[in-house]
């Protein structure tokens, strides 16, 4: 093959594969998720994953709109600013987000992003901008070795300049200094203490000149960095940014409830297991907290498309080639492999014998048995236990069934607790519900709501 030849192919190659790319990264486009009341002309805005290997400050963005609610004021949430960056797991796949605000290409796959943050920066009820990051080490005034310097961002209040000539919140030093107050008056050990970090950036600093922070300055706006260090394990990172964020909050007269107590134990646990998906209008509902690796014959449309609600922002599906993968933040949590089905509004609710007591509950549910359950029989619907042997029985309706009975690697969870129910008219797929057998930890039955609208499964990256 002639050297003209070769060039050619090799051009059109890269120019599918960017065309295939740009596909995936406008499906990963980020959440602007609203809280409170914005008449009152006093909003936070409040911005985590500009960079994506930073999880405590994302994840931390995606439980205010999950964990909180606003009872006066207004926040603003971006939770996953450069969301393909937090699947990658990498601080910026076409370089960093946090350095193009001075100014950027219009070619630049990053453009649209940046200039729809901008916009939201304006708004003329965005009165304080708070970035979450998650920075090496932890900063001192003096050094003290290679961890503890100058020259560290971990454990840090992130301001440009003392202070800006604004009406709201321009005294940046002060404000800075208390929510470092606020800090260390709960701090896990000694050595995680907060201390104002001031980049003096309009004396010369040309790379924190492009940042979104100095962005906002510039343009009337208060606007604070958060450092966790990433030293530090998620949990305790989240941990500490919320601790600042509640500050920021209550200095702005925001009022909110929390629906957790805050301390690092109590917040792994709301990471780590009080998150859902739910599937086609709410037929499918799968608790995610010990989800195994991977789920075999999995119900899927025919035409491919997921329609999923997740209980987090941060949560994705990414169509791969034989399966469909669960991403949370950095972490992908488990692949789906499809089975296609027709899939049919025909049932919305179940009459089932839960340990003796008949109840009915919604296609969707996450049932808490105890002992043992019977689904009773209705017309025209079939019944299928996943990992229930049984030769006798075509439909598995009327039959008593206990924990014993199901094969435990058919569990969709690690411990072997949690088990699927399905639901067939005909040859299409009508639902499913959850069989909990933990009976130490009954799971509630929630609604999913953490953003606006359902979502599609992305594209291959």
């Amino acid at each position: 093959m002639n050297l003209g030849i070769l060039r050619l192919f090799s051009f059109l190659f890269i120019c599918l594969f960017l065309t295939n790319l740009n596909a995936a990264i406008k499906d990963l486009d980020f959440d602007l998720i609203k809280r409170g009341d914005n008449s009152l002309n006093n909003t936070m805005l409040i911005v985590g994953g500009i960079q994506g290997d930073e999880p405590g400050g994302f994840m931390a963005a995606s439980l205010i709109t999950t964990h909180y609610t606003i009872e006066k004021g207004s926040v603003w949430v971006i939770p996953n600013l450069n969301f393909y960056s937090i699947i990658k797991r990498n601080r910026g796949p076409f370089g960093d987000m946090n350095r193009k605000f001075a100014k950027i290409s219009k070619n630049d796959p990053d453009y649209s992003k940046i200039e729809r943050i901008k916009d939201y920066i304006l708004k003329d009820n965005v009165k304080l901008v708070l970035n979450l990051h998650d920075g090496s080490g932890f900063f001192r005034k003096k050094t003290v070795n290679g961890i503890y310097a100058p020259y560290r961002w971990g454990q840090s209040s992130i301001i440009d300049q003392e202070r800006i000539d604004v009406q709201k919140y321009g005294n940046l030093e002060e404000i800075s200094t208390l929510v470092c107050k606020h800090v260390n008056e709960n701090l896990i050990r000694q050595r995680d203490k907060y201390h104002v970090k001031n980049t003096h950036t309009r004396m010369g600093d040309k790379e924190m000149e492009k940042s979104l922070t100095y962005f906002a300055i510039n343009n009337g706006k208060a606007a604070f960095g958060n450092e966790a260090s990433k030293n530090l394990p998620l949990h305790e990172r989240a941990y500490y940014h919320l601790l600042a964020i509640e500050k920021y909050m209550d200095i702005m007269g925001i009022k909110f409830h929390r629906n957790f107590e805050l301390n690092p134990k109590s917040l792994k646990n709301v990471i780590d297991n009080d998150i859902y998906i739910s599937f086609y209008n709410d037929k499918i509902r799968l608790p995610l907290g010990e989800i195994r690796n991977k789920i075999g014959y999995f119900p899927v449309k025919k035409d491919g498309k997921i329609n999923f609600k997740p209980s987090n922002p941060l949560m994705l599906i990414i169509k791969n080639k034989e399966s469909y993968s669960i991403h949370y933040g950095n972490r992908r949590l488990a692949r789906l492999f499809p089975d296609y089905f027709d899939i049919a509004n025909e049932l919305d609710n179940v009459k089932l014998d839960i340990d003796g007591v008949e109840k009915e509950v919604p296609i969707g549910s996450i049932v808490n048995v105890q002992n043992d359950f019977l689904v009773k029989k209705s017309k025209n619907i079939r019944v299928n236990v996943i990992g229930y042997v049984n030769n006798s029985f075509e439909n598995e309706s009327g039959l008593k069934i206990s924990k014993k009975d199901i094969i435990k690697r058919f569990s969709i969870d690690k411990k072997g607790k949690l088990y699927r129910v399905e639901f067939y008219k005909d040859n299409n797929f009508v639902g499913m519900i959850v069989i909990n057998f933990d009976d130490k930890s009954p799971i509630s039955d929630k609604n999913l709501s953490a953003t606006s609208s359902d979502k599609l499964s992305s594209t291959s990256l």
